[in-house]
């Protein structure tokens, strides 16, 4: 999509970007931006749709067997209570654990910054206020319950800032005085998540104070920019940590575009063949004599070098020959996912990094039950699976030969 602008609506959606920034360090700097009233939600659309009364009682029903299902766990004092983020990874986890762990998800976060209020103690030192959303309630008295019958409590959230955040939520909503656990594993694997729960480690607060940062950093600007936006722009627009600093981006090279002052250059090249030949090849004039590197300004330069050149015998003067090697690329990490989904199949970075969740969660793939399929996919790291090398190594061996397998796996 192209947004056509006059050269006027440019300039004032440039003095308003600077503006922007400018409030921005004013309240940095001096804290003077004040926020009241809620962040606007967009209003749901609802429609009636009539049932059966037979309909209505089945529904009913099953809606009863679901909340009695869901109000409660079994976990005795021998237990171990395994909570992960996610259903289908809990699922997953479930077929790779001895008897004696019982494992559930918390669902994502349990705890975050209310949502009607700032949440953010700004006289002192930026401490957060924390609440339990109403559609988490649930899910937190059940884990609570689980986890206070439980002997002790392996928190096995995601191997991130986001997840190492998570798992200190559970730990402070469900109490401190349980024994709790933190496993972190990449990869899906049994050989993975056994020598996970071997090593176990403590909750690292340096990560969960990352991701507090980041958490409350977000507030502060989204609290106190977005407003100006709903009065400028349009009401509903979000203007937070990174949409600011990118649009800043985008008008700065919109600026060095717009500043581009463009020079004219011609280019000359031909087409060649041996001798008797009608093979041919293309040649591209880069110097003249001496000269190793020509600039063509202007047209008459230009027809004066191809007239000179028209009746001109060509020879080679020399053949460099050289060997190159192509090294296959690195795995994936995030940004070169999303990249290689968007070019492929046009895939948005959301879908892609949806179906990555899925991938690494698990997939059921028949017999084997739900299994892992890639390592943990929000990374810069290019570690692969110990077990997935030897695999792919054997098959290599095996389909084409010990030439084409290298003495050890590429770093």
């Amino acid at each position: 999509m192209t947004l056509k602008m006059s050269s006027e609506s440019q300039l004032a959606f440039f003095d308003y970007c600077d503006t922007l920034n400018y409030i921005y360090k004013v309240y940095v700097q001096k804290n003077t931006l004040e926020v009241t009233g809620k962040m606007p939600t967009a209003a749901k659309k609802t429609t009636t749709k009539k049932t059966s009364p037979a309909t209505k009682a089945k529904t009913t029903k099953k809606a009863a067997a679901a909340s009695k299902e869901k109000s409660y766990l079994k976990v005795t004092a021998k237990d171990n209570l395994v909570i992960v983020e996610s259903p289908s990874k809990a699922n997953t986890l479930t077929r790779m654990l001895p008897k004696g762990y019982v494992i559930t998800a918390s669902k994502g976060h349990v705890r975050d910054l209310p949502k009607s209020t700032m949440g953010v103690d700004i006289e002192n030192s930026f401490s957060p206020k924390y609440v339990v959303p109403k559609e988490k309630t649930a899910d937190v008295n059940i884990l609570k319950k689980a986890g206070q019958s439980a002997k002790c409590i392996y928190l096995a959230t995601d191997p991130d800032r986001e997840g190492e955040a998570i798992a200190w939520h559970l730990a402070e909503t469900i109490g401190e005085d349980k024994t709790y656990k933190r496993v972190v594993f990449h990869e899906i694997t049994q050989e993975a998540i056994d020598e996970a729960f071997k090593h176990p480690r403590k909750i690292d607060m340096n990560l969960v104070d990352a991701q507090q940062a980041r958490r409350v950093v977000d507030r502060l600007v989204g609290y106190n920019i977005s407003p100006i936006l709903w009065r400028k722009v349009r009401r509903g627009l979000s203007a937070g940590r990174v949409q600011s600093v990118a649009v800043r981006i985008i008008v700065d090279r919109e600026r060095e575009i717009q500043a581009f002052v463009p020079q004219e250059y011609w280019t000359v090249n031909c087409d060649l063949n041996k001798k008797g030949s009608k093979t041919t090849f293309k040649a591209n004039l880069i110097g003249i004599g001496t000269s190793k590197r020509i600039e063509i300004n202007n047209k008459r330069t230009c027809n004066n070098i191809i007239k000179d050149m028209t009746d001109a015998k060509c020879k080679v003067a020399m053949i460099t020959k050289k060997k190159t090697v192509k090294t296959p690329n690195p795995p994936f990490i995030t940004s070169t996912l999303q990249q290689e989904a968007w070019r492929r199949f046009k895939f948005s970075g959301k879908r892609t990094m949806a179906l990555a969740q899925q991938l690494y969660e698990g997939i059921n793939i028949g017999a084997s039950g739900s299994v892992g399929l890639i390592t943990y996919m929000r990374t810069d790291s290019t570690n692969i699976a110990a077990s997935a090398v030897a695999e792919t190594r054997e098959l290599i061996g095996e389909k084409y030969g010990k030439d084409f397998l290298p003495s050890k796996p590429r770093s």
